[in-house]
């Protein structure tokens, strides 16, 4: 009975809470339960809130007995990636100098949802203040993939998930400055979305104006994801991007009605010359010839324009240098190598460097807009193989198909990077395994500000292949 709890999706629990079928206590026993017996193996928390969870459970379960109102997320556990802020919990931005940090306040995407009713279970794994694309550090340890323990999670929202992949929590909260919702996302064959900036606040962003990074939903279901967006979006006057925003109609608008019959799919499987695995391009085609099957009109778009590894050097290494500068001047001896390595690239940045950058990243929104106007959505593999091995380092080689390739950021995952710099909103969905059995993601981009639709296209194609059955073979 416990375990089938823990495989539901939040709205299926959300419908049993207020039926009075299930108890929020119920459902956060069985959830802790799975969390204690999964985390040495898959070791995605750095804290668990246990007695804290258990507390406010009991609370939501006396709330819905008293016939009080419920919020949307009333009793549902929901994970924070230990990047986000949380009050009265530990926040370590998963290095060794921040390893005792507490907040006093939550930000705003975490108050949100416990103004819903949602209960923090635990704060999940992170690379060092979510620098990589692989979710380690000297702090935690490595977090093994929901799915294979000889391969990475990815990053840099490992964590989360794995503990949505897994089934120790419906709901997550992750954040994404490169495709590290998106990465994972795809490793682990769960819902991913990096929204359009300024739709949930973020309140924690230093560059508030030049922001590309983003605050964003981790689910098992497109249905869970709009939950989280009904919960988490509108406007906030920490957040410039985000003022004059009204909060969209997420759960009925995204809701798989009707069909794409007169919706256009610009698709591309790789930058000009980067590879792809063939397992990947097989699935990637078979997601394609579902979409046709939908009523969509798909056309293969220029894969000219979208090489910005250069661009999202120059403008995340000189940012991370000015955050970060002091910090490894004091600490570097408990800072991991890769961390003071990306460090050291920023020292090699100019000024003039940093601004062209920023014309360059204009140029780039001006693009995808330009095909945006013509197209409905624009879609691509999330990433160009199956998860790397748990040991890879950021600084190594990875192998696609028996080619060896010298840099692993824009080798694997070319396409995630560019939606973080124009703004647009991103989703990876699961659509197949790979030859090794692991899971595999199609990654599609919606209008600016067009996160509705973009999810209802997700609906429509998530219900359109069986994979919501399949889960990891992990213990229970």
């Amino acid at each position: 009975m416990s375990d089938d709890l823990c495989l539901l999706p939040a709205n299926e629990l959300r419908a049993r809470i207020v039926r009075k079928d299930v108890s929020p206590v119920e459902i956060m026993r069985a959830v802790l339960a799975r969390a204690e017996r999964l985390q040495p193996e898959l070791n995605c928390f750095i804290t668990l809130c246990g007695d804290e969870a258990m507390t406010a459970a009991r609370t939501a379960e006396r709330e819905v007995m008293a016939g009080a109102p419920l919020g949307l997320l009333h009793g549902i556990p929901f994970t924070v990636k230990d990047l986000v802020n949380t009050r009265g919990v530990r926040t370590t931005f998963g290095a060794v100098p921040c390893k005792d940090n507490v907040p006093d306040h939550d930000a705003v995407a975490v108050a949100r949802m416990r103004a819903e009713g949602a209960i923090l279970l635990g704060k999940t794994t992170t690379p060092e203040f979510g620098a990589k694309c692989l979710t380690d550090s000297p702090l935690f340890g490595r977090t093994r993939n929901a799915w294979s323990g000889a391969r990475s999670s990815g990053g840099s929202s490992g964590g989360a998930a794995v503990a949505v992949a897994s089934g120790i929590a419906p709901l997550a909260i992750a954040t994404d400055g490169g495709g590290s919702t998106r990465i994972p996302a795809a490793c682990n064959g769960v819902v991913g979305l990096k929204q359009s900036n300024g739709v949930i606040p973020h309140s924690q962003v230093h560059d508030a104006f030049g922001n590309q990074t983003y605050v964003t939903p981790t689910t098992r279901t497109v249905a869970d994801t709009a939950l989280m967006m009904q919960a988490m979006s509108g406007e906030d006057a920490s957040d410039p991007w985000s003022v004059g925003i009204p909060r969209g109609n997420f759960i009925e608008g995204s809701a798989p009605s009707g069909d794409l019959r007169g919706r256009k799919i610009a698709f591309c499987l790789a930058p000009r010359g980067r590879p792809v695995a063939a397992d990947v391009a097989v699935a990637f085609r078979a997601a394609l010839a579902r979409l046709e099957d939908l009523g969509a009109e798909v056309e293969e778009m220029s894969p000219d324009g979208f090489e910005v590894e250069p661009i999202w050097r120059a403008i995340n290494h000189t940012a991370w240098r000015a955050r970060f500068a002091t910090l490894a001047a004091d600490h570097g001896d408990v800072l991991s190598e890769t961390f003071m390595k990306q460090l050291a690239l920023a020292t090699e940045v100019r000024g003039v460097d940093y601004q062209q950058a920023m014309f360059d990243r204009t140029s780039l929104f001006r693009l995808v807009q330009t095909l945006l106007q013509r197209m409905d959505i624009l879609a691509m593999p999330t990433i160009t193989r199956t998860a790397l091995p748990i040991d890879q380092d950021l600084f190594g080689t990875i192998e696609i198909d028996g080619q060896v390739l010298s840099d692993v950021r824009p080798s694997w995952f070319p396409w995630t990077m560019p939606f973080n710099m124009t703004g647009h909103p991103a989703v990876s969905l699961p659509c197949g395994f790979g030859a090794d059995g692991l899971p595999i993601g199609i990654q599609l981009v919606g209008r600016f500000r067009g996160d509705v639709e973009l999810l209802r296209v997700s609906a429509l194609f998530e219900a359109s292949q069986d994979l919501l059955g399949r889960w990891p073979g992990v213990d229970g």
